[in-house]
């Protein structure tokens, strides 16, 4: 397994800003797809942004595109999530998650479909 280690997360006001970072142990065909969940309290993880690390593919669930932009820096094997515009809604436990790319440039957007996980990083929004 990867080992994954999420930072970046706080606690904001309506409509400020957060980014959030996960270190990968490495940048190899385990971590083709990286992609970022979430689990509020009493709610299932769901997937928040998915990456395709070597097509640079994404993919936004609705509730945060136009808000939340994923990206990578290859050269320091870090995933990244910009959160702009949060609202109450995004509060909640931040995931980084990586697995290997089934078909080139897609990447799944269910859980049971990652094997490395971080610990995780808390985005409290308040209004």
């Amino acid at each position: 397994q990867v080992q994954l280690a999420e930072s970046g997360g706080g606690a904001v006001h309506l409509g400020g800003s957060l980014r959030l970072s996960c270190a990968a142990s490495e940048y190899t065909y385990r971590t083709a797809c990286m992609s970022w969940f979430r689990q509020a309290p009493g709610k299932e993880r769901e997937v928040v942004a998915v990456l395709h690390t070597g097509s640079y593919n994404t993919n936004y669930a609705d509730s945060v595109k136009g808000r939340f932009t994923i990206s990578q820096d290859n050269a320091k094997n870090t995933l990244y999530l910009q959160m702009n515009s949060l609202i109450p809604g995004d509060t909640a436990m931040y995931y980084c998650a990586a697995a290997p790319s089934r078909t080139w440039g897609w990447c799944p957007t269910g859980t049971n479909e990652y094997n490395s996980w971080g610990q995780g990083t808390q985005v409290t929004v308040s209004s």
